[in-house]
């Protein structure tokens, strides 16, 4: 069953090309949905796809070069389809 979840990324994962890898590592599962860099310097990501799906996306992420992730938080978010995986730009 699909579903959207909220994930949020804490760390050195600006400036690094991490949304990039967070998008390819998405689009690699097959999983839809979008990610931007937020205010505060963290990352956020709306994942939608299979849960099993979502949750390598989110174990992919950790080998992405030059990030360091300290805290990862992941909760459910309202189902939304998406049409690809988009990367947001401020």
């Amino acid at each position: 069953m699909k579903k959207t979840v909220e994930v949020l990324f804490s760390g050195k994962v600006q400036k690094v090309g991490f949304r990039a890898c967070v998008r390819e590592a998405a689009l690699s599962l097959g999983l839809s949905g979008e990610v931007e860099n937020l205010a505060d310097g963290r990352v956020r990501a709306l994942i939608t796809g299979e849960e099993a799906l979502i949750e390598k996306c989110i174990s992919m992420t950790y080998s992405c070069p030059r990030a360091v992730i300290r805290q990862v938080s992941a909760i459910e978010y309202v189902y939304t389809e998406f049409i690809g995986f988009v990367i947001k730009r401020e």
